[in-house]
């Protein structure tokens, strides 16, 4: 992804500079005193010196994104990573009046850039579903300038510094079924650790079950209402016309659902089950 980035760097600098017939070239290499001896022509050397993870913006609540998918089930992705990526940018020319130009007009193009241009981005860049920021010529960044350019063995000279952060995911996305129902079970146990108890009172069984409301026809959820007759109960139904009902019994019992104030529907549901799904008329 990295190497993606230095290419999307090449042509926003080629854009916005702008850079005409290849009179300047731009550079990824270390801009060691080797190198530099071999710059034939005005080159613009964008060198990345340091990567590390934004714990700033690091987000372990919630850990999961959770994708619905149509066959019933949904893919789970972690959080991704948050990496600034720092960039030192340096003009080489025969002249100091040449480099002290380039690094003029490098500087006025990245603070009229706040973001990456999508226009710009390839595939990798475009999935992050999140502006990829440019920061350049902060105070906090490359502060011993000195040292830097004794271990480079070469001499000083200025220099832009550049923060971008991307978004890197090393993790594999996990297709799962949906969780439809969950079993809650209280009583004493000798031995917890195992997460089984020495005998199971019925009355202290519960469940959680959890369902969707479809139907097949175009179907308005805000109006839709459903009631646990049982409990007499309203039950609550979110914008994609899913449901959960809590602290049940094992046992037979009747939701009513009422679509617009229509005459309502009731559906038998069976606690345990595999299926808590509704279809209405």
């Amino acid at each position: 992804m990295i190497d993606e980035l230095d290419e999307v760097l090449r042509k926003l600098l080629i854009r916005e500079l702008p850079i005409t017939n290849g009179e300047v070239d731009i550079a990824f290499q270390q801009p060691s005193r080797d190198w530099s001896a071999r710059v034939s022509k005005p080159t613009l050397n964008v060198f990345l010196y340091d990567v590390r993870e934004n714990q700033k913006l690091r987000q372990t609540q919630p850990m999961w994104e959770n994708e619905k998918n149509l066959d019933g089930t949904i893919t789970q992705r972690r959080k991704p990573v948050r990496v600034d990526l720092h960039y030192m940018i340096t003009a080489w020319a025969m002249e100091a009046e040449d480099e002290h130009r380039l690094i003029s007009r490098t500087l006025m193009s990245l603070f009229r850039i706040s973001n990456l241009p999508e226009d710009l981005l390839t595939d990798n860049l475009k999935i992050q579903n999140r502006p990829i920021p440019i920061m350049a010529a902060q105070y906090n960044e490359l502060q011993n300038p000195t040292e830097f350019w004794n271990v480079l063995d070469n001499e000083m000279r200025p220099a832009i510094s550049m923060m971008i952060t991307i978004a890197i995911d090393p993790y594999t996305p996990a297709t799962v079924p949906i969780v439809r129902e969950r079993e809650f079970l209280a009583g004493q146990s000798r031995r917890p650790i195992l997460e089984k108890l020495d005998e199971i009172d019925s009355s202290n069984v519960f469940w959680s079950i959890g369902g969707k409301i479809c139907s097949p026809h175009p179907l308005d959820v805000e109006k839709l209402n459903a009631v646990l007759l049982e409990r007499g109960e309203p039950i609550h139904i979110d914008s994609e016309g899913q449901f959960t009902i809590g602290r049940l019994r094992a046992g037979s019992y009747t939701l009513e659902v009422t679509v617009d104030g229509k005459e309502p529907q009731r559906f038998s549901v069976q606690v345990p089950s595999a299926d808590f799904d509704l279809t209405i008329s």
